[in-house]
């Protein structure tokens, strides 16, 4: 799967999961290998733009990276990351980039969710339910830690976001479009609450044979396992030269 010479450095552009924000990827910056930059972008309404107002709409958070992500573009090559909200927040962001003449990422790395076009996203409308019924869905993810879901003011902080970010995938209305031409790896938790025909369905976004992996863990494994993350995405990427 060669398909252009990889520079001295490339981008990785790092997108949050639901409740995230841009130290979310820390130890993936204190892991990456001398020629990935990493750069982790933030939604609105948390740590560097706490004053933002936050977003419930899938389609306006894509447009709000876009317009950061295109921003940072330059001759460099690039590559996204996203997992979870991140990873179908990737997707769609690269369709925009495409649509738009930006020069294609190098390659999509995709962790923690299904495909797009999956249904399962509507089983559980977490963004609606009672504060008990939400903190007990909070702790189950496994990714929150618990301190602060038994802990009412960090909560009254941290509950708005993670509603939002909920409501934004929640009422996300799949468009089938032609699959990119772009390679694209996928990864997910051996313990997750998913099935594998919903993960398969990522093979519907791109013409590549899209590589799919398992490592074990809940839907937070990436906490546990940056390290090998890392050496993943940076050995696919080296993959280009």
């Amino acid at each position: 799967m060669k398909t252009k010479n990889i520079n001295a450095s490339v981008k990785l552009f790092c997108l949050p999961f639901a409740g995230g924000h841009r130290y979310s990827y820390r130890e993936y910056v204190e892991n990456a290998p001398p020629f990935l930059n990493i750069i982790p972008l933030e939604y609105p309404g948390r740590v560097s733009r706490m004053q933002d107002p936050l977003i419930t709409n899938i389609d306006d958070l894509v447009e709000d990276i876009y317009i950061q992500i295109t921003s940072k573009l330059d001759q460099s090559q690039y590559a996204i990351y996203g997992h979870s909200m991140g990873g179908l927040v990737a997707s769609l962001l690269t369709r925009k980039l495409l649509e738009n003449n930006y020069k294609p990422p190098l390659h999509l790395f995709i962790t923690g969710t299904s495909g797009p076009s999956s249904e399962s996203r509507f089983d559980k409308i977490r963004h609606l339910l009672p504060q008990d019924e939400f903190i007990q869905e909070m702790k189950e993810l496994d990714g929150i830690p618990h301190e602060i879901l038994e802990n009412d003011e960090l909560l009254s902080y941290f509950g708005p976001i993670l509603r939002a970010d909920f409501e934004a995938c929640e009422t996300y209305k799949h468009i089938e479009g032609e699959p990119y031409n772009i390679p694209m790896t996928v990864i997910t938790g051996t313990e997750e609450d998913m099935k594998m025909d919903d993960i398969y369905l990522w093979q519907k976004e791109t013409t590549f044979p899209v590589e799919f992996r398992q490592m074990p863990g809940k839907h937070f494994f990436i906490f546990k396992y940056p390290h090998e993350i890392i050496k993943i995405i940076s050995k696919t990427l080296l993959s280009y030269e």
